[in-house]
Order: structure tokens, then sequence, then C-alpha cells
């Protein structure tokens, strides 16, 4: 190769083609000193390597590589990468002929472990494609037969993930972004590559381990674990997690990336590929070597991940689990479900042997599902049972809770309970007759009552949320068990009812606390509607002790994610006669009665959906007085009869239907504590079915004119009718809600005419006390006042008298000489009776007695006689 002259520092050559640039370019000792870093003529390399008519090319070409290695030994410049990797690939190619270019390749290769490098800052963007299509070769190059390539090109891509530091600045570069070569694998698609690679190395047992270390790296993110589930990784790595490998990272490696690919990507789909019997085979061995051979903390770690695994793989129905069943595994399982027993020398420390009984009680609530004549002739039931006797018992028993299925069990039994309830829920949810007759006759409900009664005692602010979880389990277990019969129903009984009353009774605030309040609440409704309703002695005692009351407190909370199963709930209980009288006894905040409620939610409901009303709640369009804006935004579209229309599919959707059917339960003549506002809504809902009927009517029509089928004429004038007559409900409807509403503005002003009328009479009779006590007053500062008021006084005693006396009257004296005043004085009268002396007086025995009295009377005195004051003289008023 020949050099040519070298440019200006910064200036490229000019020449015809493109790039005609010096292979070396001559560097300056200035230059060389600042690490400045020339073009390199990068086609003629590559031209180079493409030759073969020469007899000394090997030689040539080996020494333009070696001097590429060399001017490049600081890392690639983005904008040369593209032609590097052509170069590195051209290599790879010659390998098989040529085995001297491993060298080549090899040093290329480990200078792709260095930080590529920027000239510009936009230069990861520009040559973003080149980068991405270049690091996918690196996959492509595994099909090269050269093991320490493979190596080389693994430990490559496990330096993205740990990048060196250059070695030498190079001036007028920088340093890529340390994630960039994260990125461009990402999108080039180098773990698909890397995975199809595993292929080729199945009795290569160290180029085996350095691929599962590169993948273990790329599952790191999201994206690259879908391009391995793309590539079948799960079943292509479990299928080999029982290889011979002394040094025991394959097993490591290879369960990490198993976890991580169920983790970041598609876990139904990774579940999918290793639901197969190689691979369930592969882990059974390897739980069993690690469970009857490990010995480390290391050991034990991966036992259980394999065990978790395989637990996960479980839940998949199609999954080939009878392995399991000739090996009786659900009996081997079982064996760990009861209570320790004493002075047994047992190999497992306790802390041990509480870990396996609760992993092995997990991995049941996944395995015994899906083998349930397994699970019945192990006798299941009873174990369960039995076992969670035992929980409840007072046997002395310190739990460690050290591990993560004994979280928050420490010093009780409560992480035991937890999970035996998760696996006794587990087969109730199976809804498998056998299985629940089973464990109904052995008392299941009435042991499951006292349970819970007992975790209401025991419980404190430590364990509170495993509690909550436990009955929340309870709960639903019991549901599970009573639904669709009564007999059972009738078995859960008042006991039954009386725990339900007490979760409704907890304090609304707890429900925001996060601890799992909210899931008991809903455990504690489905309940009600599995466990009472349908069972009338149980309604009834629900009711007698204040149930719907209860309920009715929690609708008045306004928390939408439970208003639609009360009011499912509420619907089913209007059925029984005895209700009503509880429902519109019921009284809320400020006196609200529950039909208040009921529109008030509705009004809310429809304001959430977009329904169109005016300021008073009033119908704007009468065509469809109940569409929301989702069902003015789709389109109707010709369906299948089978296929529920919008118009259908709202009733299900929202809580309006709900509440229609609770108000006429009620009966809508008769509902207490509406304000106007509220019968103006009324009105709406009153007439809800006969409006859902017209939608349902209206969709049709639409289709068939969609489907521009002509329906006869008589078809055709029964359609119409319809339609009008359901638009004449809706102007009936808007009609009387305007009635109501200028029937209620007159009353407001009536009611606001009467107000201003209480306080005109309030004023005018505050301005007649005022004249009164002005009056007065001058009465009591000016003589000549006080003495007309005395003669207009006694003018107007005279006048009411009559003019002739009656025979026989007796005439009593009404004035009191010699007062000078004009106000009316008291009711005084003296009257002639009986002696004291002779009859005595409830005071006649006492000290008290009056020195002076205005009239003849009052209290006794201890003396023979009376003495009577003289009437006043009269004073001549000054």
């Amino acid at each position: 190769m020949s050099t040519a002259e070298a440019p200006e520092p910064g200036v490229r050559s000019k020449s015809n083609s493109p790039r005609q640039i010096p292979v070396v370019g001559v560097v300056t000792e200035d230059e060389d000193a600042q690490g400045a870093l020339k073009p390199m003529d990068l086609n003629r390399v590559i031209k180079l390597l493409q030759e073969t008519d020469k007899d000394d090319l090997e030689e040539k070409q080996l020494k333009a590589v070696k001097i590429l290695v060399q001017y490049y030994q600081n890392g690639f410049p983005l904008r040369d990468l593209a032609q590097i990797f052509k170069i590195l690939n051209l290599c790879a190619g010659k390998i098989g002929q040529q085995p001297h270019f491993i060298e080549s390749a090899y040093s290329i290769l480990k200078l792709c472990g260095l930080p590529f490098l920027k000239k510009k800052v936009s230069d990861e963007i520009t040559y973003a494609e080149d980068t991405a299509n270049s690091i996918a070769l690196l996959g492509d190059l595994m099909k090269v037969p050269s093991s320490e390539l493979r190596i080389q090109i693994c430990k490559c891509i496990v330096d993205f993930y740990h990048a060196e530091p250059p070695k030498k600045h190079i001036t007028g570069y920088q340093q890529a972004s340390s994630s960039y070569k994260i990125q461009m694998a990402e999108v080039g698609g180098l773990a698909k590559t890397m995975v199809q690679s595993l292929a080729l190395l199945d009795n290569q047992l160290v180029e085996k381990l350095w691929v599962l270390k590169a993948l273990q790296h790329l599952s790191t993110s999201e994206a690259n674990c879908t391009l391995m589930m793309q590539a079948q990784a799960a079943s292509s790595i479990c299928a080999h997690l029982n290889d011979p490998d002394p040094s025991g990272q394959l097993l490591f490696r290879s369960s990490e990336i198993l976890w991580n690919l169920l983790e970041k990507s598609s876990k139904e789909e990774i579940i999918q590929q290793l639901s197969n019997l190689e691979c369930l085979l592969a882990l059974k061995e390897i739980f069993k070597n690690l469970f009857m051979r490990g010995f480390r903390h290391y050991d034990r770690q991966l036992r259980n991940d394999i065990l978790v695994i395989t637990t996960i793989i479980a839940q998949n129905p199609e999954a080939p689990m009878i392995l399991l069943i000739d090996g009786k595994v659900v009996l081997a399982l079982f064996t760990y479900v009861k209570k320790p027993e004493k002075h047994k020398i047992i190999e497992w420390s306790a802390a041990q042997y509480e870990e396996l009984q609760l992993h092995a009680i997990a991995t049941l609530s996944s395995v015994a599902p899906l083998l349930i004549e397994e699970y019945m002739l192990c006798q299941g039931n009873a174990r369960i049972l039995a076992f969670l006797e035992w929980c409840e018992s007072e046997d002395s028993f310190f739990s460690h809770g050290n591990s993560f299925h004994g979280t928050g069990g420490r010093g009780n039994k409560f992480a035991h309970m937890r999970y035996t309830l998760r696996l006794l829920r587990a087969m109730v949810y199976l809804q498998d007759e056998t299985v629940n007759n089973d464990l109904c006759e052995k008392g299941t409900i009435q042991q499951l009552i006292g349970i819970f009664k007992n975790t209401i005692s025991k419980s404190n602010d430590k364990e509170e949320a495993i509690v909550l979880e436990i009955q929340s389990d309870i709960l639903l277990i019991l549901s599970g068990l009573c639904e669709h019969n009564i007999p059972r129903k009738e078995i859960f009984g008042t006991e039954g009812v009386d725990v339900i009353l007490h979760v409704l009774k907890t304090d609304p605030k707890k429900f925001q606390s996060g601890l799992g309040y909210i899931v008991l609440l809903f455990s504690t409704l489905d309940s009600i509607w599995c466990c009472i309703l349908g069972c009338y002695p149980s309604e009834d005692y629900f009711l007698e002790k204040e149930g719907i009351f209860l309920l009715l407190d929690l609708l008045a909370l306004n928390q939408k994610k439970f208003c639609n199963l009360i009011l499912g709930i509420m619907v089913e209980f209007c059925d029984n006669p005895k209700t009503t009288v509880h429902v519109n006894s019921w009284r809320g905040k400020k006196d609200q009665t529950a039909a208040s409620l009921l529109i008030k939610l509705w009004r809310k409901e429809e304001k959430e959906l977009g329904v169109k009303r005016d300021k008073h709640g009033k119908i704007i369009d009468t065509k469809k007085p109940l569409f929301t804006s989702f069902q003015e935004e789709q389109n109707i579209m010709p369906l299948p009869a089978d296929c529920p229309t919008v118009a259908v599919m709202d009733v299900a959707e929202n809580i309006r239907a709900k509440i229609y059917a609770v108000l006429g339960k009620l009966d809508f003549e008769n509902l207490p504590g509406l304000s106007a506002e509220d019968f103006v809504t009324l009105c709406i809902i009153h007439r809800y079915l006969d409006f859902k009927i017209g939608e349902i009517w209206n969709e049709i029509y639409e289709e068939i004119k969609l489907e521009k089928l002509r329906p006869v004429t008589t078809d055709k004038n029964i359609l119409e009718a319809i339609t009008t007559a359901s638009e004449n409900i809706g102007k009936m409807v808007a009609s009387l809600q305007s009635e109501m509403i200028e029937s209620q503005a007159r009353q407001d002003v009536q009611n606001e005419q009467r107000v201003y009328a209480k306080i005109q009479a309030t004023h005018k009779q505050r301005d007649l006390a005022n004249k009164s006590w002005e009056n007065f007053l001058a009465r009591t500062s000016n003589a000549k006042t006080l003495k007309k008021a005395k003669r207009l006084q006694e003018k107007a005693i005279e006048s009411s008298r009559y003019n002739e006396r009656p025979p026989n009257a007796i005439f009593h004296q009404t004035e009191i000489k010699g007062l000078n005043t004009t106000v009316p004085s008291g009711r005084v009268v003296t009257l002639e009776s009986t002696p004291a002396r002779l009859v005595g007086g409830p005071l006649a025995d006492t000290d008290i007695a009056l020195k002076k009295l205005p009239i003849r009377g009052g209290a006794l005195q201890r003396v023979k006689t009376v003495k009577i004051v003289d009437e006043p003289k009269k004073n001549v008023l000054t």
C-alpha cells in the first residue's frame, strides 16, 4: 500500500471518486501529540479484501487490516462503522479457507468493546441505522466455526453494559453515550440472533456459557426480551437446564434469563413455550437434584426459583402436568400440610420446615386445581380443614416469618392460614360439586365463620394487612360455596350475617388506607349477594339488624367503584316486601332520603356519561333523551342477531338501569324527601324503559336502512309509529318538566313574597314597639302628657262598663285608688272568705308575713288578727 501526502488538519483530500483518501494518513508530531484522527480510505481496504487473483494477496490483506486495527486503536467513529463492519464480515468469511484471518477479525471485535466516537452531536442520530445494522452483524458472525471468535463476540456484547473509557483522547471526537450501543442492539435485533446461535453450541460448554452471559445482559430490557421470546428463547434455554456443567453457571444464568423473560415480556407466551414435556422434565430433574444434594444458600435459592417457575407453568391448563400424577407430587406436597410434629428428629430446622410448608401449600394452590382426582384421593379437603383447625388453635408455635411466603407471619400462624385459605379458595372456585359438597359435609361453612370471628379479636396493627387478606378469602370461599344453594345459605345463617354486618360497619376512612379494606368490602358485598339473597330468614335478619341502612350509608359515600354492586344488591333486596319500609326510613346527612340519594346518583352518572340536559335537568333532545356522548360518537352498523348493540350495552355499562329498578320497586308516586330538581329528574327515570325501548327500535330501523332493505308497508308503518311514539313520550316528559320548573318558579316567588311580608310585619311591629316606648317615656317625663293619658284611660274604662247594672250583680272594684300611673295594673282581686284563724293555711306556722300589703290577703302571720294597711292617699302629680 502506498501513502499519500497528508492534507491539512481538519480538511479532507479531494478527488473525483468518493472518499479517495490515503490508506494511512501522515500525522505530524504536533497532531500526534494531540491525538488527531485522520481519515482513512476504508473503501480501498474493502476492495483489497475482495480481490482473489494475486499471489501475495493474503499477506497484503492481513497487513491492511493490521494497519486498520492500529489506526482505530482508540475506538471506531460512527461515520466509519458501516465500512469497518463490512471489513469484519469479509475477514470472517475468509476464516474457513484462510485461518490467519481469525486474528484480524478478533482484533476488530476487540475494538468494538470500546465506546464508539462521534464528531458531531447529531452523529448518533445520523448514523443510527448503520450502527444498528453493524451491531446486528455480531449475531450473524456466531455462525463462524471459531470458538475464539464466538467468545470474543460475547465479550464485546457484555462490554456494551460495562463500557471502558477510551485509551486516548482523540482531538475533535467525543465518546458516544453509554447507552447508545444498548439501544442500537435493541433496534438491530441482536438478541434474537444470539438466541438462535444456541442451536450451534450443543456440545461446546464454554461458548454456551458466554452466550448465556450475553443473553443475561440483553434480557434486562423489555425490547430484547420480546425479541428473545420470538426466537423461542424460553424453551431453548429451559430444555438444556440439566446439561452437564461443573461450574454451575449454566443453571444460574439460565434461570435468571427465564425470570427476566417472565417479567419483561408476554408471561402467557413464555408459559406456553415452557409447557412441553421436555422443559418440565428438565425442571423436575433440576429441582430433584437441588432438593436432594443442595446444601448452600445459593442452592436453596435456585431450588426455590425453579419451584416458582414450575408453579407459574402450572397456571396453563394445557401444560402436560401428568408427570406430576405418576410422581405422586400432590401427595408429596400434602405431607407438609400438617402441624409440626413434636419430639421428632428431622433433617430440617424449624425455619426450613416452615419455609417448605409454605412453599408446598403455595404450589398446591396452582397444581391441585388441575388434578382434582388426585386431590380427592389424597383427602385434600380433610387435610386442609385439619390444618386450618391447627392454625386457629392456641398451640404454642413460633413461626420465623423470614421467607417470601412468611411475610407478616412472624410469631403467629397467619402466614400458614393465608396460604391454606388461598388453596381452599382455588379449589372452591372450580365449582366442582364433588369438592364443594365434601367441604360442606365436613362443616366448612361453620368453621370459616368461626375463624373470621377469631381473626377480629386476635388481629393487631402489625398484621392488619394479612388479616384483611385472610378475611377477604374467607368471605370469597363462603360465597363460592353458598351461591345458588339455598340449604347452604341457611347454614350460613345469622352468624354469617353478623360477620357481614361487622364489616359493613367499618369506618369509611379506612377504605382509603390501602391496607386491603376495599378488597374486604368487595368480598363482603359479594357474600351478601351469594350467601344472603334468596334465603328469606337471612334476608329478614339482615333487614332487622339495619343492614339496608348500612348499604345506603356506603352508597352515600359516592364511591363509583362499588356503587354498581350495591345497587345490584338493592334491586334484589327490594323483592322482599319488608325492604321498602327500611329504604324509605333511612336518612343520610342533612336529612337526605334514599330516593333523593338515588336521583342524585343518576344526575352524577348522566353528567359523567355526557347526556344532554339543560341547566334545570330538562331533556334537550326528545328523540334521543338517554343518549350518552359515547353513543353519539358511535356510528350505527349492522350486527349479527346475537351481538348486543350500543343501546343494549349501555344498560349494563352504567348504573341508570339499576337506579330505575330500585325506584320502580319503591313506587315512583310515593317517594319522600324530594326537591323540585329531584322531581324533574324523576320524570326521566320514570320513563327510562320507554326511552330505552325507543332507542333499540331506532337502531333496528337504522340498520335496515344501512343494509338497504325495504320493509313491507305494514312493518314500515309500525316502525314509524314506534319511533313517533317514543319521540312523543320525550316531548310529553319535557312538557311535564317545563310545568314543574314553572310551578317551582311561581312557588319560589310566592315563598319570596311571604318572606318579604314577614320581614315587613316584623319591621311594623318593631315600629309600634318603638312608638309605645316613646309614649311611655313621654308619660314619665311630662306631667301634662301623663294627665292626658290618665283621663283617656279613665274614659276608656267608663265606656267599657254597662250603662245599667244587671240585677243581683256583685260589683268588684277594678281600680286601685291613689295610683300615680297609667300603666295597666295586674289582676288584683280582694276576696272576703273564711277567716284564716279558723282554717289556718300553708304558711300559717312560718315567720313569713307581709307587714304591708297593697291589698287584703297574703301570707298568714302567727298573730290573732291581721292588720290591713290603709288605702293609699291620692297624691297630686307634679
